[in-house]
């Protein structure tokens, strides 16, 4: 199989080191440095400093947060009383579940293995699990008569549970794609930890809105 890269493609989304032998028909993911082989921080320094830009902005929220909340924690806990919980909750353990897939997944692709293909597409099951409670959840929300700009407290909310989902959907797409490219027998190792690294921050991310807004708030 030829490990050149397909005209335009970004080179970082294909590796130099051929393919391991598949003992199942098809072509087998690129595989990358196992872990004893690896050395360094993973992916590239530069999506590390994304990463804790990304995290800084929804800092500042969760500060704004907590300031009203301490500020008028009666009328915040009021409002908070009418989110879902249960939605929540279930979209906390689906994306700990897809970090969970996610971590398979790198193990996979640094050993070479099929199983790749099947845990990516876990972590898209994942995503659009979540994705489609949180559309339900807005629509509950929205039905019971709460929209930004009504309430401080739904207008927080809408703003940083909408960001966090866009997140969401930006990791599928990332995902989608190294799924993709290793269909056809490749995928970068700084694309790969790229795209795993992206994926947990997103989970970090949703675990302290979780517990900040739908618990913290009702508390």
């Amino acid at each position: 199989m030829s490990t050149e890269p397909v005209l335009g493609e970004p080179t970082f989304l294909w590796d130099d080191d051929p393919p391991a032998p598949s003992p199942s028909p098809g072509p087998a993911p690129a595989r990358g440095p196992t872990d004893e082989e690896r050395t360094g921080v993973p992916a590239e320094p530069g999506l590390w400093i994304f990463v804790l830009g990304d995290m800084t902005i929804f800092g500042v929220f969760f500060v704004v947060f907590a300031h009203y909340l301490g500020e008028d924690r009666a009328a915040l806990k009021a409002s908070a009383s009418a989110l879902h919980q249960q939605i929540g909750a279930v979209n906390t353990l689906v994306l700990l579940a897809s970090s969970y897939f996610m971590v398979r997944a790198l193990h996979a692709y640094r050993a070479g293995s099929a199983r790749l293909r099947a845990d990516l597409g876990f972590v898209l099951v994942g995503g659009a699990v979540f994705l489609t409670a949180k559309v339900a959840e807005y629509a509950l929300v929205l039905a019971d008569g709460h929209r930004p700009g009504t309430e401080l407290f739904f207008t927080l909310y809408f703003a940083v549970t909408g960001v966090h989902l866009l997140h969401v959907l930006i990791g599928m797409a990332l995902v989608a794609r190294w799924r993709a490219v290793s269909l056809r027998g490749r995928s970068g190792r700084i694309f790969a930890e790229g795209v795993a690294v992206y994926w947990h921050m997103v989970d970090l991310l949703w675990v302290v809105i979780f517990n900040l807004v739908y618990l913290g708030a009702t508390t």
